[in-house]
């Protein structure tokens, strides 16, 4: 038996392990995470999913429902600190091309139980300004 490496160096993620229980991804920059691309933000319905920023930078986006629409927030990653995002809190990362996440979910999370919400032009023009 031999001990198994994964690696991806692509843009966006790639599920580099995956058994029934769960998952492990690799992130990388693409368009649609950095400030200029980010429209949505996602949830999982069912399952938690945790980040850690390896190398470069990351603002997590997260936003409840309160009663006047979506309250958005950040988190500014620290490299090598696990990021739980909980089950039904929207969210998106927000990273540069240098950046690399892990991403460890359970191995059922998929579309048929997370929704993707688009962002309207004033809350990316609000995602935008927290990010300045």
């Amino acid at each position: 038996m031999d001990i198994l490496q994964y690696a991806y160096e692509g843009k966006g993620l790639a599920r580099v392990f995956e058994n029934a229980k769960w998952m492990v991804g690799l992130k990388n920059w693409k368009p649609e995470n950095d400030i200029t691309g980010i429209d949505c933000l996602e949830r999982h319905n069912e399952t938690d999913e945790l980040f850690i920023l390896l190398t470069g930078s990351c603002t997590l986006l997260f936003a409840n429902e309160g009663e006047n629409g979506l309250e958005i927030g950040k988190v500014e990653m620290e490299p090598l600190r696990v990021y739980n995002i909980p089950a039904t809190l929207w969210h998106n990362t927000v990273t540069r091309k240098d950046t690399k996440l892990a991403l460890i979910e359970d191995s059922a999370t998929g579309a048929a139980n997370s929704e993707v919400i688009r962002l309207t032009q004033s809350q990316i023009a609000t995602v935008r300004a927290m990010m300045a």
